[in-house]
Order: structure tokens, then sequence, then C-alpha cells
């Protein structure tokens, strides 16, 4: 063997060796490692936990700490229960629930006079307008006159009819002649009364002349002059309307997607804006039919007497289609949206901190400027009313008011 061999095989050798012991020495230093390790980690949590504590500490009691400087200013206000009222706003009109629509009693006649106008005031009984009564003028006089005819006719009768009858009590003359007699005044005196009530139905007739109102109101229409024959309608409509406005209702026109809410007892609010006045009432009718040129259907409440309302006055109306007593409601501009819904922020004190918290919530009805929050808020949550515009959960607050 060659020296130099040799030296390599002993050099590999002793590198061996070398490696066996090494192996073991590195197996008892990762063991000490680990143990040293696992006292530090022992160490390191200590140390943090107090390290918080006095983060915590010094944050209460250094009144410059950053966290005071950059609280955001909001308002708050309580969450209360409260009953929540839901409306549809349509729009109505007054009508009157008494019309009365004046028409001769005796047929069309010609106008003589007329004594309304359009817009007065009228009660019950009042002469409206007189129809020409010439001819049956004519026909009281000659009525007249041939009761007067038949009276004397009848005084004649009864006096042929006493003569005869006396005589033939004396045994003169022929029963015949008695009997004719008083046949005679019987039917005289049935003429007569006939007469006498052609006479009442001729005046009747002559009453029919004078047309008079059946009810008070307004005469809202009068569309008749002097020489036009009043038949009481034409083609244009009523010639005389009259409207009780001691008895009025407010019309309006629902849409169909409300039949199933909007019911007769629904409660409902008028408002007449060019009166600055409201009414509260309910509907006392509801069509069952839809009206297919704007798939609505007619409701009706009446009014409680006003002298100042008055007959097509336009109203807004607003019937009550939704009612939860004890219910939370929020401003609506106070409500969020993302991707998990709707949202709110309320105010919860941590610690010495009072921070946003955002608050998911499920909503219900909108209401005029309020909308029902069915789920995620508790009465007695503060929530942000004002300055809640670029919060952040978790943002330290400072409230003007709790």
């Amino acid at each position: 063997m060659k020296p130099l061999q040799s030296i390599t095989i002993i050099t590999i050798s002793l590198f061996i060796l070398s490696c066996g012991s090494g192996k073991k020495e590195d197996n008892e230093v990762l063991k000490e490692k680990k143990i040293a390790l696992e006292k530090l980690k022992k160490e390191a949590s200590s140390i943090n936990t107090d390290i918080e504590k006095l983060e915590k500490e010094i944050s209460s009691l250094d009144k410059s700490n950053n966290t005071q400087r950059i609280a955001k200013l909001v308002s708050l206000s309580t969450v209360t229960a409260q009953n929540f009222i839901h409306y549809i706003d349509l729009s109505g009109h007054i009508d009157a629930d008494n019309i009365s629509y004046i028409s001769p009693r005796m047929g069309p006649g010609q106008v003589k006079a007329i004594y309304v106008k359009k817009g007065d005031y009228v009660k019950k009984g009042q002469l409206l307008l007189r129809l020409d009564d010439a001819v049956i003028k004519q026909s009281i006089v000659a009525a007249k006159q041939s009761v007067e005819t038949l009276k004397t006719q009848l005084g004649f009768a009864k006096d042929i009819y006493n003569r005869q009858n006396n005589l033939w009590k004396q045994g003169i003359g022929a029963e015949v002649q008695v009997l004719s007699s008083k046949n005679n005044v019987e039917m005289l005196e049935k003429q007569l009364i006939a007469a006498d009530g052609n006479i009442k139905t001729v005046q009747e007739q002559a009453n029919a002349a004078n047309i008079y109102s059946d009810v008070d109101g307004i005469a809202e229409d009068v569309n008749v002059r002097v020489g036009e024959i009043f038949m009481g309608a034409t083609a244009m409509g009523a010639q005389i309307k009259i409207v009780n406005t001691s008895s009025l209702k407010v019309v309006t026109e629902v849409p169909e997607n409300y039949a199933a809410k909007v019911k007769v007892g629904s409660k409902m609010i008028v408002v007449l804006p060019e009166l600055n006045k409201n009414y509260n009432t309910s509907i006392s009718l509801s069509s069952k039919l839809i009206n297919p040129s704007n798939r609505s259907f007619t409701a009706e409440a009446k009014l409680p007497y006003d002298g100042v309302i008055r007959p097509n006055q336009i109203a807004q109306v607003k019937i009550q289609d939704y009612y939860a007593p004890n219910a939370i409601a929020v401003p609506v501009n106070t409500v969020g949206t993302d991707d998990k819904g709707k949202y709110v922020f309320i105010a919860v004190q941590e610690g010495a901190n009072l921070v946003a918290r955002k608050r998911q919530i499920i909503v219900g009805e909108l209401s005029s400027s309020l909308i029902e929050v069915k789920s995620g808020l508790v009465v007695g949550d503060q929530l942000l009313v004002d300055g809640y515009q670029n919060i952040y959960d978790g943002q330290i607050l400072k409230a003007d008011k709790l």
C-alpha cells in the first residue's frame, strides 16, 4: 500500500468516526434548545399579558392618548318601542252623499222664470223656477165652469124629483116619472163629484208648473234658461242639481294590489291642503269591481260636517294598511346596505372607550322617514343618528349625548 493511500484511508476513517460522534452531540443540543424555546415562550406570554395590561392602564390615564384624539363626534338616540303604522298615500276628491237631480213632476214644460243661479244655497221647499201654465189655467177655468153648470143642473133635477115624489105620495102621477127623476139626480151628483176631482187634478198640474227644491244644499248645476224646455236632464247632463253639503264623503281610487289590505273599516286620514285641515275617518264603502282602464277600485269614507268643505275639492288620502304595536323603527337615512343586507351602527361601551359596532338588521315596512326593524336591534341600543357617515366597525366615538 502506498503511503498516500494509507493517509487517505486514515483520513476517511477519522471523518466517519467524527460524524458518528457529532450526530449524538446534535441530538443533545436540539433537546436543550427545545426546552429553552418553551421556556422563552412562557416568558413571552407572561410579558405580553403584562404589556396589554399596562397599555390599557396607560390609555385610561393618559388624556393625550392617540385614541382620544381620533375619536369621532356622533349623536346617539336610544332605541325605543313604538306603534308603527304604514299608510297608502293616494289622491281623492270630496263628493256629496246626497245629491238631488230636479225634474218636473208632470212632464216637460217651457221655462217662464228662474229664481236660482249656480252656487246659491237653497232650502228644502224653495221655489227654483216656474214653467208655462197658461194652458193649465184655462183648464182650471173650464173645470170650474163645468162644476158650476153641474151644480145648477143638480139643483134643478132635485127640485123636479121632490115635486114628483110629493105628488106620487098624494096618488098623483106615475111611479116611472119619480124613478126617472131620482136617477137623474144621482147621475148629476156623480158627475159633480168627478168634476170636483178634475179640478183638483188640474190644480195639481198647475202647482207642478212651480219647481221646488226637495233638499237643503248648494245649486251645483243650473243649466237651463228662460224660454227653454225643462225636462230634468238632457244629453249634456242634469239641468238642475242640488248638493246637500251636510253629508259629504271622500272618494279615491285604490290600486288593485292593495285589494287584500283595504276594506270596509280600514282607518283613513283625509288631508285638505287648501283648508289646512285633517279628518280621521274610516272606509265605509270598498268596491268589489276593478276598473280595467286603471286597474283600481273605488273606496269611500264619510266626513264629519264642516261648513268650509266643498264638493269636488281635491283631497290627500292616507289609508292605513299595516299596524305593528311595540315595534322598533329607526330613521331610514341611518340604514346602510352591504353584501350581507341592511345594517346600522350602534355605540357600545367597551372598557374606557365608546366604540362603533356594525349591526346587521332585517327591515319591514317603510313609513314616511321611519323604517321598521324586525330583528337586529333591541330596546336600549344606542343608535348613531348623526355623524355615522364614514364610520367603520370598531372606531372610537365621542357622543354629544347618550
